[in-house]
């Protein structure tokens, strides 16, 4: 999700001087910065909200491996990786929400953003994909091309955001490929999968191949997936 920002957007060629003259500023003084914990003292609440994004898509992968080590049988720790995802959306909204609240925004922020998307919406439905059946090598490439597509989507979005067409409140009209969080749907089909008892050798569709080129159909939804978020042509209108 774009990442928020506290205040009002400039007027005038002027203004857009003053605030990049005010976030050198700012940039200047969080390099200089050598008090003891001084990153930590640099956070806003936003961002720190932003923090429990990354922690829930870290506690995730870590429920998806204790899966992937326990009994294939006990399905709470694969249900557990799958709810951490949707607590990182409500945080992924809250921390925008809190910082337009408070008109406070850091330098830091939208990188956090970025980072903490990428754990919680990338690397997390990827894991919980493997804790669920999707373990052949070409099953693997395939999911890292899609938390590939991921990250190149977040970094182009960091790199184009100053330069998509605004609305009169500053915000981008549209998302430019589908936005990462998107992947969520996906999880909620495996939770179903998984509801259904289609998880290791039952996964809908079964294989195809043998060998190194044995893999789960199934698994070009995260392809399809990974695809339309690096698509330029797609530009979904924000509400």
């Amino acid at each position: 999700m774009q990442r928020r920002n506290g205040g009002t957007p400039p007027s005038s060629s002027y203004s857009s001087a003053a605030k990049a003259a005010g976030e050198e500023t700012k940039l200047v003084a969080l390099a200089h910065d050598d008090r003891h914990f001084s990153m930590l003292r640099a956070l806003h609440l936003a961002d720190l909200i932003t923090e429990l994004n990354g922690f829930c898509g870290a506690m995730s992968i870590f429920s998806s491996l204790r899966y992937c080590l326990g009994d294939a049988s006990d399905l709470t720790n694969l249900y557990l990786a799958m709810v951490f995802v949707p607590f990182g959306l409500f945080f992924d909204f809250m921390d925008g929400k809190v910082a337009r609240w408070r008109k406070k925004s850091s330098l830091m922020g939208q990188e956090l953003d970025s980072l903490a998307d990428l754990i919680s919406f990338g690397m997390a439905p990827a894991s919980c994909a493997f804790a669920l059946g999707f373990r052949t090598f070409l099953d693997t490439v395939l999911l890292s091309f899609f938390v590939l597509c991921g990250l190149s989507r977040l970094a182009r979005f960091n790199v184009t955001v100053q330069t998509l067409p605004k609305d009169e409140t500053g915000k981008s009209k549209y998302f430019e490929g589908t936005p990462i969080p998107t992947t969520l749907s996906i999880v909620f089909l495996m939770a179903y999968w998984a509801s259904k008892g289609w998880i290791l050798e039952q996964i809908p569709g079964g294989t195809l191949g043998e060998g190194l080129w044995e893999f789960h159909p199934a698994v070009l939804i995260f392809c399809v997936s990974g695809c339309a978020m690096v698509s330029k042509s797609i530009k979904i209108p924000k509400i």
